[in-house]
């Protein structure tokens, strides 16, 4: 099986084991004269949060449907939990967890007569449905109709349904998408939680803060191919892209600026001077004697920046 290339990196939180739980190899899945997966080959580890980017009709959606056993590949062979995941396998169903964009929720109940009901199906302990509300900030909602719940509480009921069951493999769909800064940050307290737990989790996202802040590892999907897979920092560090350096423009020439140890370019961006430069620190302390240092701002390569690079393309908010 050939993977792209990965660099080593660190990871955030505690390093995943080495036993794969999801495994494809040269998958290839077409639609008609469109060939949406062209012969993709990843590994996913027991413990590790990992990510799927890439730019809409990438192939994202209908890679991992076809790992969750929704959809049956054209060829190549996919591993779920050890197991082939089509035609479904229901045992394998108990063990896993999925939200998606579009969940489906019993609208007319209330968010806890909606994850009684889902509870029972599963044969779960009904102390659960308290336990999974408590995990995603809804408990104060138990009595409210879903189909009254707002557009981010909706979203939190779908984590809250995929966690009810205790999945050891979680495969969650733009899982903070209408949440407001706040809200995404307690979900991504959530979501580490999982995973310091030992639980495995596969996440599509177009936040790139949010992959670089939760992923141990992301594959980057363009074409119905992976064109990248590494650590966000790998990723990062591969771009080799110079730091820059942002300050007011009346504080410093572009020419005075050019003359200092470390700086490779300067222009002028509107009313601030960008310096470009691979040793930040030496020309942080040359700035030190010839402006205000506070007034400086920098500004590393981020996984957007990768990303960007090897797509070429922006950030759209459905996948």
């Amino acid at each position: 099986m050939n993977e792209p290339h990965a660099q080593t990196g660190t990871a955030p939180g505690p390093v995943a084991t080495t036993e794969p739980v999801v495994v494809l190899d040269g998958v290839i899945k077409r639609y008609g004269e469109v060939t949406a997966l062209d012969g993709v080959s990843l590994t996913v580890r027991r413990g590790e949060f990992f990510g799927i980017l890439g730019p809409n009709g990438a192939g994202k959606t209908t890679l991992v449907e076809i790992v969750e056993g929704m959809r049956e590949a054209d060829g190549g062979t996919v591993s779920l939990l050890g197991q082939s995941p089509w035609p479904r396998d229901t045992a394998l169903l108990a063990r896993i967890g999925v939200q998606t964009q579009a969940s489906a929720f019993f609208a007319r109940l209330t968010a806890g007569e909606h994850l009684r009901t889902v509870a029972a199906l599963y044969g779960t302990d009904p102390d659960a449905v308290r336990i999974a509300l408590e995990r995603v900030g809804l408990t104060e909602k138990e009595n409210a109709r879903v189909d009254h719940l707002s557009g981010g509480q909706r979203q939190r009921l779908a984590i809250a349904t995929a966690l009810l069951h205790e999945p050891e493999l979680i495969f969650l769909d733009e899982p903070t998408a209408a949440l407001d800064p706040e809200a995404r940050r307690e979900l991504w307290a959530l979501l580490r939680s999982l995973r310091s737990e030992g639980r495995t989790i596969v996440c599509t996202t177009h936040h790139l803060d949010e992959a670089e802040a939760l992923c141990d590892r992301v594959a980057i999907v363009a074409g119905g191919r992976v064109i990248a897979l590494d650590t966000p920092r790998g990723l990062i560090r591969a771009l080799a892209a110079p730091a820059r350096l942002m300050l007011p423009a009346d504080e410093l020439t572009a020419e005075a600026a050019l003359a200092l140890p470390g700086v490779d370019r300067a222009t002028v961006e509107g009313d601030e001077l960008v310096l470009e430069t691979s040793a930040v620190n030496h020309v942080l302390t040359a700035l030190g004697d010839l402006v205000d240092i506070e007034s400086v701002t920098v500004r590393t390569a981020t996984l957007e920046d990768a990303y960007l690079s090897l797509t070429g393309h922006g950030t759209e908010h459905r996948s």
